[in-house]
């Protein structure tokens, strides 16, 4: 393996709401990751089951020398505990504690921990600071970015939650050395994605280097979280409450939130939903013109080498298509019932768009194993 890559920035824009993304190896114990946040008499860590016993320990001692009281709350761990119930226990804990508006919370984990968190920062008290630690390869390069914030509700992902931006994101490059490989599968469908919406040069480095990446090389690793956190930042700097362009960064998604609420939640990850979305979203945009079937087996090698699923599940043994459609009418970017798609208008440009159900449905029937 190479020598990591030396500690990265990326900075999102967006005034007085502007925040950086530190990228390195070993930034949990770096006394330099964690200056100049808000002070407080109290921090709140909020991790889960899984990642606390591995970490929680060393964000605590990283804190101590700027929080007085450091208090934690440990969550079940999965995207089937992304709901109400689970939201609670971090209000729970705020309030146990005692904990003012001044009160910083840190989203120790992956993209579940990290939206709630999130949600209950831009909650409590209408509003606390939060700082994202992400712990998962998906986290890192996307759901940590932004500050989209949710929780599911059990008829749609992620339909209930409010733009709210961290304070600072802090990716440690060394987490992901726990990450199991499907947790990592998962994580490079998200790093996969922001190339044939907004970078070919980045998807080239992609297949070249995917071995790489698969095996965890740090300087792989690296190049590809700053890399999509730029894109990312890019795109969230010019449309943070997804009125327009930043609709493009949920290209495989609308297909993917419909396997993902079909299946249960938890039964496929996040990125797995997302990458087979991605080849059913490839598909629609070949049928409408956009790319050729060329570029639709390109990106479904692609995300088949990286480990995730190409074939999409049924849903509905009577009207596969039919469930589909419906579970993809409660998607935030449909418009008087009608879905809009991110599809592609060409290799590395993508577009929201409708597309007529007949057409949908031909998707579906060729996508579905």
């Amino acid at each position: 393996m190479t020598a990591p890559a030396a500690l990265a920035h990326v900075q999102i824009e967006l005034g007085e709401r502007s925040y950086a993304i530190a990228i390195g190896a070993g930034l949990l114990a770096d006394a330099s990751a964690w200056e100049s946040l808000p002070r407080a008499q109290a921090a709140l860590i909020v991790s889960n089951t899984t990642v606390a016993p591995l970490y929680a320990q060393q964000l605590h001692d990283a804190l101590r020398p700027h929080y007085p009281q450091i208090h934690q709350v440990v969550l079940p761990d999965g995207e089937e505990h992304k709901n109400w119930q689970t939201l609670n226990l971090i209000f729970d804990a705020l309030l146990q504690h005692g904990c003012d508006r001044k009160t910083v919370l840190f989203a120790l984990g992956g993209g579940v921990v990290g939206d709630m968190t999130g949600f209950a920062a831009a909650s409590y008290m209408r509003g606390v600071p939060f700082v994202q630690v992400p712990t998962t390869l998906l986290a890192q390069v996307d759901s940590s970015v932004g500050g989209k914030t949710a929780i599911n509700h059990p008829l749609g992902k992620n339909m209930v939650g409010a733009f709210y931006q961290p304070e600072r994101v802090v990716c440690d490059l060394s987490t992901l050395n726990t990450l199991p490989a499907r947790e990592l599968s998962a994580g490079l469908g998200e790093i996969i994605k922001y190339g044939p919406i907004a970078d070919m040069a980045f998807l080239d480095w992609i297949e070249l280097h995917l071995g790489e990446l698969r095996a965890c090389d740090p300087s792989a690793l690296a190049h590809a979280v700053k890399r999509s956190c730029e894109i990312k930042a890019w795109v969230v700097g010019q449309d943070e409450r997804e009125t327009g362009l930043r609709a493009i960064l949920n290209f495989g998604h609308t297909f993917g939130h419909a396997i993902e609420t079909g299946m249960g939640y938890g039964a496929w990850l996040h990125g797995e939903a997302v990458g087979c979305g991605m080849v059913m979203a490839a598909q629609l945009s070949q049928r409408l013109g956009g790319v050729d079937t060329a570029f639709v087996q390109r990106l479904t090698n692609l995300v088949n080498a990286a480990g995730l699923p190409v074939r999409a599940p049924v849903l509905d043994a009577a009207d596969n298509a039919g469930r589909y459609l419906e579970l993809m009418r409660v998607d935030k970017k449909s418009e008087g019932g009608e879905i809009r798609f991110v599809v592609l208008d060409g290799p590395g440009k993508a577009l929201v768009r409708a597309a007529p159900d007949v057409m949908v449905r031909e998707v579906i029937g060729a996508c579905c194993a």
